[in-house]
């Protein structure tokens, strides 16, 4: 049991596909390849200040050399803060050799290949949302009430899969097979994913109830965005 529970939460996984490195461009628009790779924080040159621009206080923490420890500790200890900033914080320390706290999920992304292309969904842990549809139009959603409860409920499903599996130590693998749901997981000590065949995944314990709660908050960013 404990054998295929690590199999299917990318523990085990085969190395099909590992020599491929991101970024990786499911979509036919530069723009929303952009948006989609951004969703994974493993580039952090991505969320620098473009040329011309004032850079914002964390940016300005994130790129400090030194490294300012203080300031990128508060940075992500920060409850109030976007979930993948203060997941690149954590990534910064991590990298630089300073201890960090353990199992803190801070982004879930489910993708899920349809006929006409991939389908992204990703939550963040101050309530912020990101949809790529498959067509590679995109939804962006701050702040939003009625999304809370949704990434709240997304989140509790999801952290009894981080406690039992640990950060995936390769470079984040392509987009998933046709078939396929993967569900990625940025966490304080690095990027957890677990993947496997949708029906499979549906009835697995750990898994399905974090299907279900994608899909309720998927079902409501589209309804939100059709009105």
């Amino acid at each position: 049991m404990l054998r295929k529970l690590l199999a299917t939460f990318g523990i085990l996984a085969s190395t099909a596909g590992a020599t491929a490195t991101p970024p990786y461009d499911p979509y036919k628009s530069d723009a929303a390849n952009a948006i989609y790779n951004l969703l994974f924080c493993d580039d952090p040159s991505g969320f620098e200040a473009k040329s011309g621009e004032r850079p914002s206080a964390w940016q300005l923490v994130l790129a400090s050399n030194p490294i300012n420890v203080s300031a990128l500790e508060a940075l992500a200890a920060d409850p109030n803060q976007e979930g993948r900033v203060r997941y690149l914080a954590f990534q910064r320390l991590r990298t630089s050799g300073r201890a960090v706290p353990q199992k803190e999920l801070l982004g879930v992304i489910v993708e899920v290949p349809l006929s006409g292309g991939l389908d992204t969904l990703a939550a963040y842990s101050e309530g912020g949302v990101r949809y790529v549809n498959q067509s590679g139009k995109l939804v962006v959603a701050e702040g939003v009430p009625s999304f809370q409860l949704l990434v709240a409920g997304l989140f509790t499903a999801a952290k009894p899969v981080v406690a039992k599996i640990g950060p995936w130590k390769g470079p984040r693998r392509a987009p998933p097979a046709q078939g396929n749901i993967r569900m990625t997981f940025l966490v304080s000590d690095g990027l957890y994913f677990g993947e496997g065949p949708m029906a499979l995944m549906q009835q697995e314990p750990l898994a399905a109830p974090v299907i279900k709660r994608a899909t309720e908050l998927l079902q409501a960013v589209v309804a939100a965005g059709t009105k």
